[in-house]
Parts: structure tokens; sequence; C-alpha cells
């Protein structure tokens, strides 16, 4: 059986190691992507180190993976070999539970992601249900559509469910790996854009990326500057951060929104009291199905709005792992093959 290279960690917490696998035709249902790119989240850290349930090493990192139809599978209609595809977080549904057939697919109950329910994107090659697939639109490279499976849909997927209109004020708070695009997405959409982050240098990133205001949270009161601003119809929180959540509420305008995207497990320090005289909501936010991949795709080409981002080979993605977890990435690094 013919190989390919792939990235693998052995068992929790090991370094990751690249290797030779089998390289197996798709099953039913099924495709097989010759990766060209996959983009490294914040998630592959809790892959890596064994977080999630059910997990069984070794384990092959990565869903944001971009590349070429090689094979498919037996059963699986309106895709071909030689087509350019993606697939990011939704990584496949079952189509047969009940949060499914209501289409509430981002609930699936036995909702798979790459990496985690099956080898990733670190790879040379990944095998992929057909549900998952996205495909790329003329005017992306691979390098330039990976991001948009987890990172992008993210953030475009989460502002463009709000109810903020053209002009609305909308904040970004953090301009990471997600915020950036979110800043970008924003500013594409019409809204009058804030960013939030920590310290003033971050203020030329965020008004380079479109913000028309930055709010510097070390020194500056973040919900007094909101509502100075004319308070704010959505906050879209992509800092894991849940204190810095919190701060944002009392800068929402009436009925204004907090969608939050960036995942912390600490309580938000918020009281129903601070929500009801405005008629505030918070939200969480999931990613996005492989239609709203290939949509976020298609505004990225329309709108112009990119990952910024750093390439490296696959042999050096232990470097570019290295690089996002400890925070030197700007803003997203990407593996090549």
């Amino acid at each position: 059986m013919p190989t390919h290279k792939a990235v693998q960690v052995p068992n929790a917490g090991a370094s990751l190691t690249l290797t030779d696998v089998q390289t197996a035709p798709p099953p039913p249902g099924h495709v097989r992507i010759a990766v060209a790119a996959c983009g490294v989240c914040g998630t592959d850290h809790a892959v890596v180190n064994g977080q999630f349930p059910g997990m069984t090493f070794p384990v092959t990192p990565g869903h944001e993976a971009a590349g070429t139809i090689a094979e498919v599978g037996d059963d699986v209609e309106g895709f071909t070999v030689g087509e350019r595809v993606a697939v990011g977080w939704f990584g496949g549904n079952c189509n047969v539970c009940g949060p499914c057939r209501r289409g509430k697919f981002m609930q699936c109950v036995r909702l798979q992601v790459p990496s985690w329910h099956y080898p990733g994107g670190y790879a040379e090659s990944i095998t992929v249900p057909a549900t998952a697939v996205a495909r790329i639109p003329d005017g992306l490279s691979f390098a330039e559509a990976a991001p948009m499976g987890c990172a992008g849909v993210t953030t475009y997927n989460a502002l463009r469910r709000t109810a903020a209109v053209a002009g609305d004020l909308v904040a970004i708070l953090g301009i990471g790996g997600l915020g950036h695009l979110g800043v970008q997405w924003a500013r594409a959409m019409g809204f009058e854009t804030v960013a939030i982050a920590r310290g003033a240098n971050k203020a030329d990133d965020a008004k380079a990326l479109g913000a028309h205001h930055y709010i510097d949270s070390t020194t500056q009161d973040v919900a007094a500057v909101l509502q100075d601003l004319g308070g704010a119809a959505v906050v879209l929180a992509t800092a894991a951060n849940s204190a810095a959540m919190a701060q944002t509420v009392g800068g929402l305008g009436p009925e204004g929104e907090l969608v939050i995207v960036g995942v912390s497990y600490d309580p938000l320090p918020i009281s129903p009291g601070d929500l009801i005289s405005g008629g505030l909501r918070i939200s969480g936010h999931p990613s996005g199905t492989s239609r709203d991949v290939e949509e976020t795709m298609r505004f990225a080409v329309q709108s112009g709005v990119r990952a910024r981002s750093q390439e490296l080979p696959l042999a050096q993605a232990a470097e570019a792992y290295a690089a996002m977890e400890q925070g030197r990435a700007r803003y997203r690094m990407v593996l090549t093959m």
C-alpha cells in the first residue's frame, strides 16, 4: 500500500513527529484529499494534549486543510477528482440525529472534527466525509483557503448571524488569530468597526486591518468608550478571557449582543441585572458547516479579506505549532506540503 507523510503525536503532550503512514482508499461516503496547506489553530493545543473526550493516540493534528480531491469513495455525489476543496472544524455530520433533522448540523450529536475523530491535516493526505467538503473558489490559494475552514468561518459566520446592519457600531474583542479576521470582516460588512485589545502597540495593526476605532483595555474603560461612541450593536469576543468579555457588556447599546467565539471555561462575571433593562443578549457561536465555509471563502474573494499568515513546510510542523502556542505567530501559521 502506498504511503504519505504525516505529523503524529504518539501520546498526550508528546512532541510532533513526521512519519510515514499508509494511504488507504476512501471508504463509502468519503473523499481523500491531497493536502496542499493546513492552518495551525489554537485548538490544536487541546488535541496535542489529549484534552478532548474519547481521544485515542497517536493523533495527527490539523482541522484547517485545503487541497485537491485525489480519490472519491462509493456513494459520493457531486464531487470529482481534481476539485480544489477545504475542510475545517466541521468534519462531517450524521444527518440522522435530532439536531441534524432540524437542520442544526453544528450541533450534530455525532459531529466529527478532523484530528479529534479522525487523522487531521498536518499531512500530505486526509480522508474526510463528503459532508465536510467545501469547494474553494477561484481567487484563493490553498494557503489562503486553509484558515477559512475554522478561523475565517467562525468569525464571519458569527457576525453575519447577528442583527447588526451596515453602519452599526460593532466591536471585536481581541486582535489575534481570530480577531484580526473579525476586524476585517466587520469593516467589509459596512460596520463602524472597533478593535479592543491590550496595549497601545496593537493600535496601528488594528487600523491597518480596517478598524475605525481602537480601545486599549489596559488604559481605557472599555464600556465607557463604547458608550461614548454610541453603544455597540454587537461585541464579538474572540479573546478567551471571561473577565475581558464581561467588561464589554456595559458598552452594548439597546438590545445589543455579546457573541462569544473565544473558548474559556471560566465563569462570566455578569449579573442578570446587567442584561435586563437594556434587553441585552449573550450567545455562544460555533464554527460553521461546509456550506458556511464555502460562503466565507466566496466573501473573502469578494471583499479582499485574508488571514495574515506565515507559511512553513510540513517538515517544520513542530516549529509552526510552537510559534502558535507561544504567541509568536502573526497572526496564523500555515503548513504547506
